[in-house]
């Protein structure tokens, strides 16, 4: 998706959107966050003129990101690398879907999808996106690119605009090429270095097949998504709490870590499935794994006189993969107790977590001594509060 970049555009859209102030002015609180930090995200991690973002603010040459796989050439890192970029399309698309204000899509065809371009890997087949902007070099990774299909899908599904669908599509083509009969089925989670099948890079697969489906009615989507859901749940989940682990390597040797992303993937498809099947199991599945994430990652802290429980697994990009689960299986069954956490978790955090300059760390419930503020984080934020600001909790 080729757009022309203009500065002048950038500032345009710099300049709109509300001042961080203590008053939102009747506006949805939750709307309020979500564009105040949109702003603040274009305010310090813009770099130079581009639509390009830093890693983390401040900006720090030496930082090395500890996410990509092993051996990854991280020799340059002037601009963020392709995950932490991808969370401001999250951003964006969920700032259009709550407000279906135009400026937020004209924002994402000039800017957004601009810089994601600048990732764009045209040198392998199938094309796909790169972890960084050198996309010779780069590793290419399933889930970074299944990331960004299901945001494609899901402003399709808004829009009607065929260009998402295609953009899907193709990003579709790269992660099914990942797909092999090893291990019974499964994705790989890096093209580079196929050693494991996770979760991160199936479950989210599951949930864009099912997506994919209902845009464009394929069956081939539908079975597609619903094998990738069985295979996780057979070979990923433990039975013990109804939470996945996180991959099985070739030599079948489960990582017993748990993510909270990964089990708010699984939930959101359990939903899908149910919503298209009607098949009881898949929202006893949902929701026995969202009982099982409440408990999880879900902690009580004092406000005030009076304890609450807020959502805090250490990552907040995790949390906001989760709320798409919690969102999903809400919408079916109506139980509201878990979002309403959420939402007393994003009002704390923002009187709580918040730096001098606006920025969280990596925990919602404080301010993190760390000086880093990861991309990611800001834009995990910003998503679970357009995401909430939707949701009607009444």
């Amino acid at each position: 998706m080729k757009n022309h970049f203009t500065t002048a555009l950038l500032l345009l859209f710099l300049a709109s959107g509300p001042l961080l102030c203590a008053c939102t002015g009747g506006e949805n609180v939750d709307l309020h966050r979500a564009r105040t930090m949109k702003k603040t995200i274009y305010s310090l991690y813009r770099v130079d003129d581009t639509p390009l973002l830093a890693e983390n603010y401040p900006q720090q040459s030496g930082d090395r990101a500890t996410y990509l796989a092993e051996g990854a050439d991280q020799s340059v890192n002037e601009y963020s690398f392709l995950w932490p970029y991808s969370g401001t399309l999250s951003m964006m698309a969920a700032l259009y879907d709550a407000t279906g204000n135009e400026k937020y899509l004209d924002f994402i065809d000039h800017i957004t999808l601009e810089g994601l371009d600048r990732y764009y890997d045209t040198s392998r087949e199938p094309h796909a996106y790169a972890s960084y902007v050198t996309t010779e070099t780069a590793d290419r990774f399933y889930d970074d690119n299944i990331w960004l299909a299901i945001d494609f899908t899901d402003l399709y599904l808004t829009t009607g605009e065929e260009e998402y669908l295609s953009g899907a599509r193709g990003i579709w083509n790269f992660v099914m090429s990942g797909r092999d009969t090893l291990l019974g089925d499964g994705i790989y989670w890096c093209e580079q270095k196929k050693h494991s099948k996770n979760t991160c890079s199936n479950a989210p697969a599951a949930v864009c097949a099912l997506k994919l489906y209902k845009a464009t009615g394929e069956e081939e989507f539908l079975a597609t998504g619903r094998a990738l859901y069985e295979w996780v749940f057979t070979t990923l989940r433990d039975t013990q709490d109804n939470l996945y682990f996180d991959n099985m390597s070739l030599e079948g040797n489960i990582s017993r870590a748990k993510y909270s992303y990964n089990s708010g993937q699984m939930i959101e498809a359990g939903a899908l499935l149910y919503s298209i099947t009607g098949e009881d199991r898949f929202l006893r599945e949902a929701q026995a794994t969202a009982d099982a994430c409440f408990d999880r990652w879900f902690k009580t802290v004092q406000d005030g006189e009076e304890q609450i429980r807020i959502m805090e697994s250490g990552d907040v990009w995790f949390d906001a993969v989760m709320l798409r689960g919690l969102i999903a299986l809400y919408r079916i069954d109506g139980e509201a107790e878990y979002l309403k956490a959420v939402s007393r978790t994003l009002d704390y955090a923002w009187r709580n977590g918040r730096d001098k300059d606006g920025l969280f760390g990596k925990y919602l419930s404080k301010q993190d001594e760390n000086p880093r503020r990861w991309l990611l984080t800001q834009a995990a934020y910003a998503e679970m509060s357009a995401r909430m600001a939707k949701v009607d909790l009444e």
